[in-house]
């Protein structure tokens, strides 16, 4: 699929400046394509350094949090629901203890850890699937949670607002909680439906009344807020949070006599050989979409949307935005270098960057984790399970743009 899109990108930006080329006389869009090329391959390497310090940092501190206990807290935490939302697995399986580490390490953004655990979920739920060939219900529940994005500490969106120059690069951070709660949720409502999963359970009942008062108290208590309160508000929050986060890593591996310092730097060599591995996909993804956009294609896509959304007398500035959204559910990288373009090209903290900061936190690559997902365990029927992904996909945009327009109007 990603080459896919790749060639689509090259070939575009040809075709379109071969047409204003031969048919509106521009002698220079070839030379802008070729400036493009070059400066862009240039921007992905300087992005891709600076990143390494901030890499290193967050995924230092992510390490001391996931020695430290707070994975298995939260699948301590999580299995109770699981058990009642996937029946078909026998109590104590190991397929449980696999999905709970799994979404507890999407939660905390742990993504290393997290693709490993959710293969050997599939792995085990495939060992009480009676049709191997097909994806079971279990199965299909698990994807769609992954696509949705379960996300708390959206630790590589931090770190690219910061590299790109935003004031408050955690300032993102209650608009993604919201608008992950509202992708997973559509989400399991949709796989609910079509499973016909007993949500009235008193368990199940528990757990989503509590998250959906939380997320209710955060939107009661901002929608009382003018917005210049909202905002400082917002980053209080943010701040507050992720630093108690922070501070409960480190105090919890000092507790269980951890060396938090040793972690830390073994964290911190991740996050800088992270930083430096995504160098060639990093210059792959943002020179084909620079070139898209030198030629004028991506003009043309937008100001269509424009015109039509003109049309409905409907607020446009989410246009700019949309690109990042629109490559999410095909590649996480492709939507890296979209989001990366639109912080450059509009600013960090314009509304098109929050917005397609937000997007990128609170979606996911459906289509990469079902081919992932399903291919390590040679499903071939999914049977609902892209629908029911896209279907979350398409809240979590919608949900990002409305919290987009109401945090940052």
């Amino acid at each position: 699929m990603l080459n896919k899109i790749w060639v689509f990108l090259f070939l575009s930006a040809f075709v379109t400046a071969s047409f204003k080329l031969l048919v509106l006389g521009d002698t220079q869009v070839f030379s802008e394509l070729m400036q493009a090329m070059f400066s862009l391959s240039k921007t992905a390497f300087e992005i891709s350094l600076g990143l390494s310090g901030v890499l290193a940092l967050w995924m230092g501190i992510m390490k001391i949090g996931e020695r430290s206990g707070f994975i298995e807290l939260l699948t301590r935490a999580l299995n109770p629901l699981f058990q009642r939302l996937m029946p078909e697995i026998p109590d104590h399986h190991p397929a449980l203890g696999a999905i709970t580490l799994n979404i507890a390490a999407n939660m905390l953004g742990l993504d290393n850890a997290a693709t490993p655990m959710g293969i050997k979920a599939m792995q085990e739920m495939q060992t009480v699937n009676p049709q191997p060939d097909r994806a079971s219900n279990a199965q299909i529940l698990f994807l769609v949670m992954n696509t949705s994005s379960v996300t708390l500490f959206p630790v590589t969106i931090f770190a690219y607002r910061t590299q790109l120059g935003a004031a408050n690069p955690t300032d993102v951070f209650i608009p993604i909680l919201i608008a992950t709660y509202v992708s997973t949720l559509s989400g399991l409502l949709a796989v609910a439906f079509v499973q016909k999963i007993n949500l009235l359970d008193k368990v199940i009942l528990a757990y989503l009344g509590g998250i959906t008062a939380l997320i209710l108290g955060l939107l009661s208590y901002f929608s009382g807020l003018d917005q210049q309160a909202m905002l400082a508000q917002s980053a209080l929050l943010s701040n507050a949070i992720l630093s108690s986060l922070v501070t409960a890593f480190i105090a919890a591996a000092a507790y269980r006599k951890i060396n938090a310092y040793d972690l830390f730097i073994d964290g911190a060599k991740q996050g800088f050989h992270t930083a430096i591995g995504i160098i060639p996909y990093l210059v792959a993804m943002l020179v084909a979409f620079g070139v898209f956009r030198a030629s004028g294609a991506l003009d043309l896509l937008t100001g269509g949307l424009r015109l039509i959304v003109d049309f409905l007398h409907v607020d446009n500035r989410f246009i700019d935005g949309l690109p990042t959204a629109l490559m999410k559910p095909f590649s996480g990288s492709g939507a890296r270098a979209m989001m990366i373009d639109t912080l450059q090209s509009h600013g960090a903290d314009s509304f098109a960057g929050r917005l397609a900061s937000v997007v990128q936190g609170s979606t996911e690559t459906t289509f990469y984790v079902l081919a992932v997902y399903f291919g390590a365990v040679n499903i071939t029927h999914i049977r609902h399970a892209a629908v029911c992904g896209l279907i979350a996909d398409f809240a979590g945009i919608l949900a990002a743009i409305f919290v987009t327009y109401w945090f940052f109007g």
